[in-house]
């Protein structure tokens, strides 16, 4: 449901390959580097971290689950709990340098206060790695239920920039001012990178979805630069439509939206993409890939979840494909469709699945059956 050949050969998995028809899960495109080597143990290093609430709860269940699939890989756990340094909240500078020694990294979810003074940690490393790219594929599961049955679409997300820009300020007592920001360098970027994903993902059609009826200039940019990058991929068909209206229709019938990617800017992408999980069955199945040249880092996208930490009652999914996108993005294919068969099977099953997919089971019960499944494969 849910992609090293060093630099150029990242994200190439085709969508004919992907296991139970669910396409999209793959990775695509030559501006995202793995650039990890393997350890004189014959494994790969990845940066893991846990997070806040549930996070460390599904961390280990990941852990559990690469253990009984072989997985070769060696977890380095860092924390990015904000630290004091030169009067400044910094991430702590041993996270920094394991995420950009490794290039990979695997995050649980991430608490930030919500009020004035607090920095969106996930916003900081987005901006500390210059993740461009947000990734975030909605593919209907067969065998669980939901509302439809044909959801298969990816979403790309601009990631640094926008209404996210984080500009704002107050102009006189009672009125503030937030700036979007948008540069035809980070729309090129995005967009050149959405139709890679799509041709090397088999995708025949990207769709950039803009407003650029009432904000001529900013998404009026972001849409030439995506015209622009279209020239270069004539055998992607390319189209725009706007957002009001693309939520509107998917939402009616998503069907005519299957194997195709869309691209848009940061605000629209965070919308649309919680959106289009809903049609899946939540944000507890949709897995996400932060992208970078440099560096890469695949999220659980939903929250920490406090009010059930540690009582055993999280669902690991999204955390769990989100790492089988860090392990296409490896080129590790062959584990990451083992352990989705193993995932996918056991949550159409439904008999061992956890409390917000409608059954019963606790985080390690649902563990403990993909393992088996694993085990019996």
């Amino acid at each position: 449901m849910l992609a090293s050949r060093s630099i150029a050969g990242v994200f190439a998995q085709s969508a004919l390959r992907q296991p139970l028809a669910l396409r999209g899960y793959a990775s695509a495109a030559p501006t995202a580097a793995f650039a990890g080597q393997k350890g004189a143990n014959g494994k790969y290093t990845v940066t893991l971290i846990p997070g806040d609430g549930i996070g460390p709860e599904i961390s280990e269940s990941i852990k559990a689950i690469y253990t009984a699939a072989n997985v070769p890989i060696q977890w380095e756990e860092v924390s990015v709990t904000p630290i004091l340094k030169g009067g400044k909240t910094v991430i702590p500078d041993v996270a920094i340098q394991s995420v950009k020694k490794n290039t990979v990294a695997l995050k649980g979810p991430l608490a930030t206060p919500i009020g004035k003074g607090h920095v969106s940690l996930n916003l900081t490393l987005r901006r500390t790695f210059n993740l461009f790219a947000n990734v975030r594929p909605c593919a209907s599961i067969q065998g669980f239920k939901t509302a439809y049955d044909d959801v298969n679409t990816v979403l790309i997300r601009e990631n640094t920039e926008g209404e996210y820009s984080g500009i704002e300020h107050e102009i006189v007592d009672g009125v503030v001012q937030s700036i979007k920001l948008i540069t035809w360098d980070a729309s090129e970027r995005v967009a050149r990178y959405a139709f890679h994903y799509a041709r090397s993902s088999g995708r025949n059609r990207v769709t950039a979805v803009h407003k650029a009826n009432i904000m001529k200039m900013s998404d009026g940019m972001f849409l030439s630069a995506c015209r622009e990058v279209s020239k270069e991929f004539p055998d992607v068909v390319y189209d725009e439509d706007l957002l009001d209206r693309v939520c509107l229709k998917i939402v009616t019938n998503p069907k005519p939206y299957a194997d195709r990617v869309m691209v848009m800017p940061n605000l629209y992408g965070d919308i649309l993409s919680d959106m289009c999980a809903g049609l899946i069955g939540g944000l507890g199945l949709t897995p996400s890939g932060n992208i970078g040249r440099d560096a890469s880092i695949f999220e659980a996208v939903h929250g920490s979840a406090p009010d059930i930490a540690g009582k055993g009652l999280a669902n690991p999914t999204a955390l769990l494909l989100s790492s089988l996108m860090m392990l296409r993005h490896m080129n590790l294919n062959g584990y990451a469709d083992k352990i989705e068969k193993a995932t996918l099977t056991t949550i159409a099953e439904g008999k061992t699945i956890t409390g917000d997919l409608g059954g019963k089971a606790s985080t390690k019960e649902y563990t403990n059956a993909i393992i088996n499944k694993l085990a019996n494969a």
